[in-house]
């Protein structure tokens, strides 16, 4: 199935785009809380976690043990990438069993991720799409939904690719600016993937 991936800097409205395209009949799979379920539920990510940083990683009742994740990653690069090494590949297995269950006759499916190029997961998909939003809207977004400072958002931002960097690999873009129409911008992108999702399709039989 075709498969297209999203992303942007948070307090980019990426979720509100994924929403129009839901609205149109086409699925998504929100990477990002798929990957705090299979933290729980992904047997193979379990073992891992618990073997690179300790059983107490999880409470008996098998919740994941937030803090003491937390404390062993945080400011801790080569910590945080052996995470990420073993959470990726679970959301990479938790994407096709989603996938697995969408129905032929849906034309392509929509994989939203805050880090789809910092992961490397923009490779698997067929192409991409950039929601982009000044620093002045994304930061007033920010501080009215999360309730944070300046400084704390500048610190997340700091943690993924610029919006430039994110250009460089995107394919499509979507300026979620208050000035364009998010509605307008996304039934053209449908329109270019209802096609595209047509000649891979008949590429496949």
């Amino acid at each position: 199935m075709y498969k297209v991936g999203i992303t942007g800097g948070i307090g980019s409205g990426k979720s509100t785009v994924c929403k129009v395209f839901e609205v149109l009949g086409i699925p998504v799979f929100y990477a990002d809380t798929a990957a705090k379920e299979i933290m729980t539920q992904d047997t193979l990510l379990i073992d891992g976690v618990k073997t690179a940083f300790g059983n107490e990683s999880y409470f008996e009742d098998g919740k994941l043990n937030n803090k003491h994740i937390a404390g062993i990653v945080f400011n801790n690069e080569q910590a945080l990438a052996q995470l990420n090494a073993l959470v990726h590949p679970a959301v990479f297995r938790a994407f096709d069993a989603w996938e697995a269950t969408i129905p032929s006759t849906v034309p392509y499916t929509l994989k939203e991720a805050a880090i789809l190029f910092e992961s490397g997961s923009y490779k698997l998909c067929d192409t991409t799409i950039l929601v982009t939003a000044p620093y002045e809207i994304k930061l007033k977004r920010l501080i009215q939904r999360d309730g944070v400072t300046e400084e704390q958002i500048k610190a997340r931002m700091d943690k993924q690719l610029s919006d430039e960097e994110k250009a460089k690999l995107a394919n499509h873009f979507i300026a979620n600016d208050e000035h364009q129409s998010i509605i307008e911008q996304v039934l053209t992108l449908h329109h270019q993937f209802l096609k595209s999702a047509a000649a891979y399709k008949s590429n496949q039989v």
